[in-house]
């Protein structure tokens, strides 16, 4: 590890750090340091997320050291013992860890999705940090194991069967939590990720759900995902605590959006109509006595009386919900933001006693679910659920200050959504459903929920992405004081990228993805030909990405009915981006395989900006040499929302200039999607690839103001399609040149599914996960020249036994760092493999080269990169060689692991030492099929 001292800071890298990583961890020091909000942008391939957590780790580390001196002057023994009591009793008062009573803070670390969560948590193992407590914070959908529970398809039932279960102590798996919790099988992990506890919960009959709640008390850094952290409910079941603890948002391009929809709801007349219709069950169910009410876990903590005044304030909601006027049309009717507080209070519900009505709502929930069982005809709630969480967001605060915020920051719009037509018979449209009216209750000011959390006594608040800018009106809009600020430039040289507008396809007819031209049938046919056209010219993987689906389908039909689909594919597949995870997951893997396949010349990846493929996806080197944008992703005109938002940010604009207007933000939401978009193609420092615009309004400069910094400079307008021809075939040509090491890595970044029960105490994912930033900076051109075969000399010599593969030999020195300090962490025997000695070697000698660090650092990267079956089936196929010197069959053996698993076919290479000399040259030729 490099030391650097950043803001008297000493900072632990893994080597030593670019200039502009030492300029991003400074700033995240100084925010930490000085307490104070900031808003980073450093692009995609910068090594953000590695320098993040070890600027902020560094900075924990060295302040515990801090409390710890202080407190070691402050207080004699005897005082200490007081304060340990003290801490503890106002820790089990508080729900607070006893650190945070002694003022060391916790970092909170948060990102949008679970994938982005697990990449930083592996990337926190390889860190010099490794050693500090984390834990990760999931769903019951990811960390429930009870047999009962599982099955369960609806979401808000999963949580109330646990919650059920825990009161009445009939989960097996909670119970076992308390023996558990202490035990070293848990607590000697100090990186520990949700896969891992879910594997220990099932071997070891404990609750992964409640572990990691349990461990998230005396952890220096908890990793959740965004939800978690900015919607209050969240945050006060999981026992998220914030005050004094330190915030980041990771990914946080999407910030804004995710704090308005985290203080909006949605009611539909239906919902208000079926929860009337859940009381009167529960109503029958007593009058009935179809539940016996002595059975012990039916909790009943509510009267007759009590169903009876709820079921007419409902009723009385209902009415003055169904009064309320609405326009006709897709238009619909907008009202202030405390509207809904009126129509609240017509039914009596108001801010004096909504906490006792979300009481008896809960309380109904829960009996409704108990009493359903396993029937799946049975009402289980599911809309009295919903009617509490839009009353836990109307009645977030009751005091007269935030009314004034609501009122600003809110409007109520109600629409009447007519039925959905389907397909049938007559007999169905004559009895078809009626109308139904919907309420929006829409919050437009992402500064609401941000000044909702920070007022919890946060110490600071970090906000990082690699597409952020521009800033100041993301600083504006959050409504940060002063924050620090960044933007870093890109690492990627001129050469790396070549940028280009086309605004005319090969028949010259213009390329405009207007609304009024979107349908143009020429235009359609001009795009098609383009996109045939380029999928000629762009090696292995290329992902083309549509404003939104219905654009995207459009274009394939029509492509479809006139064969340009056909001519597309016939010279590289065609995937599409599915909207269901499954097939979705799917999909990524045959694309994958397909770059993979020596006999394809690549695939296409079509998707849509702000879609799956727009984010959290890696598409380094040959899975993503090229990414076209098929027009620009504006948020659809006519759209309610859309319209009082722009209405909103042109009101806010007219008091206070440092907001953006309306029509600008509505530019810059276009932007940023197509940002994103871009940003999965060049992944690190030695990548390379073309960025194709295909829309002649990327022509317009207020449209490129908006577009990434590093970018801005790189595009280049064409006025002939011959041009682009000759562009592209130079850049490709001169890119796979200079960077040949780009052009050997073929990485599946689909992550694989562990076996059931597998317990994952090897760090298996240690290998798989060192791509982006590792690659990116592991090692100058200089180093290039040693990115060769394994050496096959004597294997005494520690240069010559030094491992050496495509994009990892910078790393090596590191790698065997983190293996050393991993290496105590497995309690399965220890398997020695001896390499072969040249010839005239002394036993000896093999004895003493059997442990030398090349092949303890190789055999270290072998058993954590693979799990422990596949670990025991490699080292079987090269005892059976060395017992048989049968080569074809060793082949054979390391096909049936490496060809699944092409990601790691690095590790192959290795074998090579521990082969007779009359074989080696049988291997290499072996060994070309993987390269």
């Amino acid at each position: 590890m490099i030391k650097t001292n950043i803001n008297g800071i000493d900072v632990k890298f893994p080597f030593e750090p670019y200039d502009i990583q030492k300029d991003y961890m400074s700033k995240v020091i100084e925010c930490l340091s000085m307490e104070k909000n900031g808003v980073l942008e450093s692009p995609t391939g910068t090594g953000k997320t590695l320098s993040l957590l070890c600027a902020s780790l560094a900075w924990l580390d060295a302040k515990k050291a801090q409390l710890q001196l202080d407190r070691a002057n402050m207080f004699e023994e005897q005082h200490d013992v007081f304060l340990k009591r003290l801490q503890e009793q106002l820790g089990e008062k508080s729900g607070r860890a006893g650190k945070s009573f002694l003022g060391l803070p916790t970092i909170i670390y948060a990102s949008r999705t679970h994938s982005q969560l697990t990449q930083a948590v592996s990337e926190m193992k390889l860190t010099a940090y490794n050693h500090m407590n984390a834990c990760v914070l999931g769903s019951r959908e990811q960390m429930c194991i009870h047999p009962e529970v599982m099955k369960e398809q609806n979401h808000q039932t999963k949580i109330t069967m646990c919650n059920i279960k825990t009161k009445t102590r009939s989960c097996q798996f909670y119970n076992g939590l308390q023996k558990k919790k202490e035990d070293p099988l848990v607590r000697k992990q100090n990186v520990i990720d949700i896969e891992d506890l879910v594997s220990l919960g099932k071997s070891h009959r404990f609750c992964p759900y409640f572990m990691a709640k349990e461990l998230k008390t005396n952890a220096d850094i908890i990793f959740m995902p965004y939800n978690y952290l900015l919607e209050p409910k969240f945050r006060k079941n999981l026992g998220i605590q914030l005050a004094n603890n330190v915030i980041i948002l990771d990914e946080a391009h999407n910030v804004e959006k995710m704090c308005e929809e985290s203080a909006s709801l949605q009611i539909k007349s239906t919902d208000i109509a079926l929860a009337i219709e859940e009381v009167t069950a529960v109503m029958k169910m007593m009058s009935e006595e179809q539940v016996s009410f002595d059975v012990e876990d039916v909790p009943k903590d509510f009267s007759a009386e009590d169903l009876v005044i709820l079921k007419q304030m409902l009723l009385d909601f209902e009415k003055e919900f169904d009064a309320v006027p609405i326009s006709k049309g897709s238009e619909g009717s907008t009202f202030g933001g405390l509207f809904l507080y009126e129509l609240l209070e017509k039914a009596g519900i108001k801010s004096d006693n909504h906490l006792m009505i979300i009481s008896l709502l809960e309380k109904l929930v829960e009996y409704l679910t108990v009493a359903a069982g396993d029937s799946p005809f049975q009402r289980r709630g599911n809309n009295l659920k919903l009617i509490e969480d839009a009353l836990r967001i109307v009645f977030m605060d009751v005091s007269t200050k935030y009314k004034e915020r609501v009122h600003k920051c809110y409007k109520v719009h109600m629409i009447i959504e007519e039925p959905k037509k389907k397909e049938g018979s007559t007999w169905f449209s004559k009895n078809t459903k009626a109308a139904c009216r919907v309420l929006n209750f829409w919050c437009f000011s992402p500064g609401f929920g941000m000044k909702m959390l920070l007022e919890e006594g946060v110490r600071c608040c970090i906000l990082t992405s690699g597409t952020l800018a521009p800033l100041n009106p993301l600083i504006t809009e959050l409504e940060f004081k002063n924050p620090v600020h960044l933007e870093n430039p890109h690492v990627v040289k001129d050469s790396q990228l070549c940028v280009r507008i086309i605004s005319n396809g090969p028949d010259n007819e213009r390329l405009s993805c207007t609304f009024q031209n979107r349908g143009n049938e020429k235009y359609l046919r001009s795009l098609g030909f383009t996109i045939m056209n380029m999928t000629r010219l762009i090696p292995n993987g290329l992902l083309i990405f549509f404003p939104s689906y219905p654009i995207m389908n459009n274009c394939m039909e029509f492509w479809q009915k006139w064969g340009i689909w056909s001519s597309i594919s016939e010279f590289k597949p065609i995937y599409t981006e599915p909207r269901d995870k499954v097939s979705f997951t799917n999909t990524m893997t045959e694309y994958y395989d397909k770059i993979k396949d020596s006999n394809c010349k690549g695939a296409i990846f079509m998707g849509v900006c702000r879609g799956k493929i727009s984010e959290g996806l890696d598409f380094a080197d040959l899975n993503g040499r090229g990414v076209m944008i098929i027009g620009l992703p504006f948020p659809p005109l006519k759209d309610p929302r859309v319209i009082l938002k722009k209405k909103y940010l042109d009101n806010c604009r007219s008091t206070n200039q440092e907001y953006i207007g309306g029509d600008k933000w509505y530019t810059l939401e276009a932007c940023r999607a197509i940002n994103q978009a871009i940003g999965r193609v060049i992944r690190h420092q030695h990548d390379y690839g073309a960025i194709i615009l295909l829309d002649e309004r990327y022509k317009n400069q207020n449209i490129q103001s908006q577009l990434s910094l590093w970018l801005r400079h790189r595009i280049k307008p064409i006025s002939n399609f011959g041009e682009v021809t000759r562009d592209l075939r130079l850049f490709y040509k001169k890119a796979g040149e200079e960077f040949p090491l780009s052009n050997k890595i073929k990485t599946n970044y689909v992550p694989e599914t562990k076996p059931a029960g597998s317990v994952d105490l090897d760090n298996k994912n240690l290998i798989a996960n060192l791509k982006g930033p590792y690659n990116c900076f592991g090692f100058n051109s200089s180093n290039d020249s040693q990115l060769s075969e394994f050496s096959s000399g004597n294997t005494s010599s520690s240069t010559d036994s030094s491992i050496h593969g495509a994009g990892i030999s910078a790393l090596e020195g590191y790698r065997k760092r983190v293996g050393q300090q991993l290496s105590g962490i497995s309690k399965k025997p220890k398997i020695r493999l001896v390499p072969n000695l040249p010839s005239g070697s002394s036993t000896s000698t093999v004895v003493e080269t059997a442990v030398t660090d090349s092949t303890k650092e190789y055999i270290a990267m072998v058993r954590k990169a693979f799990d422990v079956q596949t670990f025991k089936t490699f080292v079987a196929a090269l005892q059976s060689y060395k017992k048989n010197k049968d080569m074809e069959e060793l082949k054979k053996n390391l096909d049936k692991i490496f060809l699944k698993r092409h990601n790691l076919r690095y590790l192959l290479q290795g074998v090579e030492k521990y082969l007779d000399n009359e074989h080696k040259t049988t291997f290499k030729v072996y060994w070309e099929k993987y390269k």
